[in-house]
């Protein structure tokens, strides 16, 4: 029976199911009458159907807005040391570190990523037909929506601090962020069965950190991801205007914040 079950999943693959969601129980759950769900849903299957495609619509709300909150409080009170452009790499390397773990944490304790992960793995063993094709274009387009936010997040970054995507590399920003979100992907996926991944945190210097600090493997792979694209920019100048700038995206971030 073992041979025959794994041939057949060898064959169609593993399944999403949301057997364990009852139809009534969601109707009780948001109290609503019996007579206006089954009229807009006069199967069951029906409701699941439009359910799989709300879960698949946006794995991970928020994160872009948690990256800014970080940056304000890491980069507040530092602005005038950084027009020395050691200092500022070496703060923009520690951002980079804590943007990684930051991701991958909140990744990793996200079911809502996880079901997403899910839904993207096991789509293609779903019967042909509307469904499928529909569940594909949404996932397509949440997968677009977060590289989007994910390539903004680190041309900002790059941007506010001097820094550009190497010229002889290639590469976009939407590249980068494609290469970033795939190992980190891929890191929660291996934190899931293995949580040594998310729990081993070495001290270490890596590359030219002027002081050590905790590199688990997220932020080690995110960085040299990072830095192997990223290098200062020669027509960058550190000004008045520039720090004007910085302080406005952190005040955006922030809005409650005082002014540093």
């Amino acid at each position: 029976m073992l041979r025959a079950a794994l041939a057949m999943v060898r064959t169609a693959g593993l399944t999403v199911s949301l057997e364990h969601i009852s139809f009534e129980d969601v109707i009780r759950e948001a109290d609503v009458s019996r007579t206006s769900a089954y009229r807009r849903w006069p199967h069951k299957d029906l409701f699941f159907s439009d359910l799989v495609l709300e879960l698949a619509r946006d794995p991970a709300p928020g994160i872009f807005t948690a990256e800014l909150d970080m940056i304000e409080r890491i980069v507040a009170g530092r602005l005038e040391e950084l027009a020395d452009p050691g200092v500022r790499r070496a703060l923009v390397l520690e951002l980079f570190r804590q943007l990684a773990m930051l991701d991958f944490e909140t990744l990793y304790a996200s079911p809502g990523w996880r079901t997403y992960l899910a839904l993207r793995a096991t789509f293609l063993s779903m019967a042909e037909g509307d469904l499928r094709d529909r569940l594909q274009a949404v996932l397509a387009q949440a997968g677009r929506e977060h590289l989007a936010r994910i390539a903004r997040s680190w041309e900002l970054l790059a941007d506010l601090f001097g820094f550009r995507l190497s010229p002889q590399a290639g590469v976009t920003f939407e590249t980068l962020a494609m290469l970033v979100d795939a190992a980190l992907g891929g890191l929660v996926l291996a934190a899931l069965t293995m949580p040594e991944v998310a729990a081993r945190r070495p001290p270490a210097r890596p590359f030219g950190a002027p002081e050590g600090g905790e590199w688990p493997v997220p932020a080690l792979g995110l960085c040299a991801i990072a830095i192997g694209f990223l290098e200062p920019d020669p027509d960058f100048t550190w000004d008045a205007g520039r720090v004007a700038a910085v302080r406005e995206v952190l005040a955006a971030a922030n809005p409650g914040a005082a002014a540093p």
